[in-house]
């Protein structure tokens, strides 16, 4: 395998970037009877039928579990880390200008992990954007797990959810040993969450909680742990409604309406 292996979590047929340090993987392929020809997050140690409620996780846990790469990575088919030092969030990206294997190595001269320019929320803080869209015992939850299970923790998740940005979209590459005790700590505290955590009568939409809890605690991993990384633009391949994300965003804010 490559030096570097960043997984493209995809659950349909879609255009790849082209550099072999690329590897596209099926997310879910166990609930999913379409075989896409990529490599499958069912093969070998995994947790492919939790993707409805995971997500993208589940191609994150196969490479935490069967990549040996020294630097391993997780993007998305239809966003990418790009070559360019800026991206407007109202252009569509080019499969030409995703993050190179080159533009990679040089930035791993100076930092630890590559990630996301944070995202702003401005007029919310990362604790009451998350209440009004999604259901409140999901944070609760993680606050009694954590703190259970990692007290050391517990203020810098309280830190984090007073925040007013954040590094979403589970995204991010790591050399390979930070990578591995990531997603040790990570996927620890998410299955006691989803132990104790009762979605029963979630919609499908919210059902994917566990995706979404992770990317608060990937910034609460962050913080404890004083790991010098940098930030690079993320493109979006397809265009995005921004009108209808920031009217949803502001009626969570003023009405309190979920998504």
């Amino acid at each position: 395998m490559s030096k570097i292996n960043i997984a493209v979590a995809t659950h349909k047929k879609y255009q790849m970037p082209t550099e072999e340090i690329y590897l596209p993987i099926q997310s879910g392929a166990i609930l999913n009877s379409i075989d896409l020809g990529y490599q499958r997050d069912d093969e070998g140690e995994n947790i492919s039928n939790k993707n409805l409620r995971y997500s993208e996780l589940t191609a994150l846990y196969w490479m935490w579990k069967n990549s040996k790469a020294e630097y391993k990575g997780l993007a998305h088919y239809r966003r990418h880390f790009s070559n360019k030092k800026f991206m407007s969030i109202f252009s569509k990206g080019k499969f030409e200008d995703v993050l190179s294997k080159k533009k990679i190595e040089e930035l791993f001269n100076d930092v630890d992990i590559v990630l996301p320019k944070k995202r702003n929320y401005y007029i919310e803080t990362i604790e009451s954007h998350y209440n009004h869209t999604h259901y409140e015992d999901d944070l609760r939850v993680t606050k009694e797990v954590m703190n259970r299970l990692y007290p050391d923790y517990t203020q810098d998740l309280n830190d984090v959810l007073q925040r007013k940005s954040a590094h979403m979209f589970n995204m991010f590459i790591m050399k390979a040993d930070l990578f591995d005790a990531y997603c040790e700590w990570l996927f620890t505290i998410l299955f006691d969450i989803e132990e104790n955590l009762d979605i029963s009568e979630y919609s499908l939409f919210h059902q994917r909680v566990f995706g979404r809890i992770s990317e608060i605690l990937l910034d609460v991993w962050l913080a404890k742990n004083n790991l010098k990384y940098a930030e690079v633009p993320v493109m979006f391949m397809e265009q995005q409604n921004w009108f209808a994300k920031i009217n949803k965003f502001i009626k969570a804010k003023i009405l309190k309406a979920k998504y």
